[in-house]
């Protein structure tokens, strides 16, 4: 099949963690034959972020991590959607496009049902949740004419269907991509504890305080933290616990990262407790592929993706944040078990592959032929447009 996906950026991850799962999926769809054509703003806000950040060495870098990756970066005002689409099987638009954008390429793909040659089948990729927490948001998105709607979780496919939203709607969870994931059996820990992650908009900042930073400081452990937009405030917050700060790491760097710690976290923002109970981040799924031990904060795995106390460990509180942590540090055996659940369970049932089997799926119920096209259109220059 020929894929068109239109994406906030596939060559930035600066505080965008959906560009960890569309590199995984664009790279499987990629190794069974297909062509994948990613589309990005130009002046994307995390791809500019970025830039005024690290300069160009990260898109440099990225050429190198992800040699067949290629991403078409366009200006939203003069995108010709005629030739973008022409000739494509597939279109994926996720939520993080400007809704202007979203309802052109639905008005596109309506006509296009008239244009003998010219029918393609339209998705909308929703990994966010606005509309539990804010569902009137979901009013700028024309969705119409779409033939459906990826949910990265049940409750929320299950809005889309409630309310009206949408026609059609899957489950398509986040998955792992394992050709990046990994242990790194040749790396020797020199830390104990290490969480990546954004601090963010204060949806976590409590959380953080309960279960990374005090149990860090009260057990006098190593630790490091990796992540973006962190206020002056959080950073005094760590170097009172005496955590090393990092700053931004590019994800496809974050398995040697786990590789040299014993231990990781995962701390949810609020609004996943609170209003999408069961839908875990990706980082879930990551930490677990690379083989590191992980504790939790409170959550509840409704969907029935993992298994609590054999794949990760819960911490109800900063006690038994603390006694996990103890023992995840002393007793290798015990957290050598759990990582080794915790990545079987990724590679049985969690990875890139099975989503792109799952996507692949629904095309089939869609009508679509997903056998693999032999001819391709030209690859576009993956730095094209990004300098100012």
């Amino acid at each position: 099949m020929r894929i068109t996906m239109f994406y906030h950026s596939l060559l930035s991850d600066w505080n965008h963690g959906n560009a960890h799962f569309l590199r995984g999926i664009a790279t499987e769809l990629q190794a069974r034959g297909h062509h994948v054509e990613v589309y990005e703003p130009r002046l994307g806000w995390s791809l500019q972020n970025l830039f005024a950040e690290r300069g160009a060495q990260p898109l440099i870098d990225f050429q190198d991590a992800y040699p067949g990756l290629i991403s078409t970066l366009y200006d939203p005002e003069y995108i010709n959607l005629d030739a973008a689409l022409r000739d494509t099987d597939l279109v994926i638009v996720h939520e993080w496009n400007e809704p202007e954008l979203v309802t052109r390429i639905g008005e596109h793909h309506a006509a296009s049902a008239f244009s003998e040659g010219r029918e393609y089948r339209l998705l909308f990729h929703d990994i966010h949740h606005r509309c539990v927490t804010d569902p009137q948001s979901l009013g700028r998105f024309d969705l119409s004419h779409y033939d459906g709607v990826l949910a990265f979780g049940d409750i929320v496919r299950e809005l889309y269907l409630v309310y009206g939203w949408a026609r059609r709607a899957w489950t398509w969870h986040e998955a792992a991509d394992t050709r990046i994931f990994h242990p790194y059996y040749d790396v020797e820990p020199e830390g104990d504890l290490v969480w990546v992650g954004n601090w963010g908009d204060d949806e976590r900042t409590a959380e953080l305080q309960e279960f990374l930073i005090d149990p860090v400081r009260e057990l006098r452990l190593q630790a490091t933290v990796r992540g973006v937009r962190y206020p002056d405030s959080a950073l005094r917050r760590l170097k009172h616990a005496k955590i090393r700060y990092g700053g931004w790491i590019a994800n496809y760097d974050v398995p040697r990262l786990f590789a040299a710690h014993r231990v990781t976290l995962h701390v949810l923002r609020r609004p996943y407790v609170q209003a999408l109970p069961g839908i875990p981040t990706i980082r879930v799924f990551e930490a677990m592929a690379a083989g590191i031990p992980l504790v939790c904060s409170p959550w509840n795995d409704c969907e029935h993706l993992f298994s609590p106390g054999e794949d990760f460990l819960v911490a109800r509180d900063k006690g038994e944040m603390k006694g996990h942590l103890r023992a995840l540090l002393h007793d290798d055996a015990m957290a050598r078990q759990l990582a080794t659940n915790a990545r079987r369970t990724i590679l049985a049932r969690h990875t890139c592959a099975h989503r792109v089997d799952e996507l692949l799926g629904i095309c089939a119920e869609l009508g679509l032929n997903t056998a693999v096209h032999t001819t391709r259109r030209a690859d576009s220059c993956v730095l094209q447009g990004v300098f100012p």
